[in-house]
């Protein structure tokens, strides 16, 4: 029995990449520089889970998220996960929305890819 497997659209295939882009910036440098980036967890959060413990596993799910991405496994699914991942770093850090307004168009690009997948 032939298997077809689909083929990636360029457009896809962008979105992925800039997606994946981000994520790998995001987890790599929180891993090198971890002081820059635990203030962008809520406090409720780094109440309940050690900071030196919360930070490595968001950056290893953001790592996740990159594998996926770029090697399109459920990439419908993953899209929805950035998404929500992205706007729920806005939401809980919208008294800093003057540097995280620009996560709401990456929620939008991630949106888009959920619904260029098929």
């Amino acid at each position: 029995m032939a298997t077809t497997q689909k083929r990636a659209t360029p457009t896809s295939w962008l979105l992925r990449a800039a997606l994946a882009l981000v994520f790998l910036y995001a987890s790599v440098s929180s891993f090198l520089s971890p002081q820059e980036w635990i203030g962008y967890f809520p406090q409720f959060m780094r109440d309940i889970v050690p900071t030196g413990v919360l930070l490595p596993l968001f950056s290893l799910y953001e790592m996740a998220l990159v594998v996926m991405l770029l090697a399109g496994f459920y990439t419908k699914y993953v899209a929805l996960l950035a998404a929500a991942t992205l706007a729920g770093i806005v939401l809980a850090n919208f008294q800093l929305f003057l540097i995280t307004f620009r996560d709401m168009a990456l929620v939008l690009a991630a949106l888009a890819l959920y619904f260029e997948e098929r």
